[in-house]
C-alpha cells in the first residue's frame, strides 16, 4: 500500500466514526481519533510514533520519511506547538482498545479502495 498523504488523509475522515473513539462528532469527526489512527497509520506505513503534551493529555502522531503527520490535528482550535517526542505503541494502545483499533482498520481499507 502506497502512502499518499492526502488520500490517506480523506479515507480517514470517511473512516473516523464513534466506533472509533468515543468523542467523534459529526461537526468534529478527528475528535478523540489521534491514538488509534497513528496506531493505523504505523501499523500500515511505518515510521515513526510521536507524541506532544497538551494539557487535555499527551496528542499522538507520525512521523514518515522524516516529515510529521498528524491526521488529526484538526480536532483542535489552535494550533498545535509541537514536541515531537518518541512514543511507544504500548504508550499509543493506552487510549484506544483493539475493537477500536479493528474497527478503523476495516473502515479505512473499505474507503481506501473506493
Amino acid at each position: 500500500m502506497s502512502f499518499d498523504p492526502d488520500e490517506v488523509q480523506s479515507a480517514l475522515r470517511k473512516a473516523w466514526s464513534l466506533a472509533t473513539a468515543s468523542q467523534w462528532t459529526a461537526s468534529n469527526p478527528a475528535a478523540g481519533q489521534c491514538n488509534v489512527t497513528s496506531l493505523l497509520i504505523h501499523e500500515l506505513f511505518g515510521g515513526e510514533l510521536l507524541r506532544t503534551p497538551l494539557p487535555a493529555g499527551d496528542h499522538f502522531y507520525n512521523r514518515i520519511g522524516g516529515r510529521r503527520y498528524d491526521f488529526t490535528a484538526s480536532q483542535f482550535d489552535q494550533p498545535i506547538a509541537y514536541r515531537d517526542l518518541p512514543a511507544s505503541r504500548a504508550d499509543v494502545e493506552l487510549g484506544a482498545t483493539s475493537d477500536e483499533l479493528a474497527e478503523l482498520r476495516e473502515a479505512f481499507q473499505e474507503r481506501r479502495t473506493k
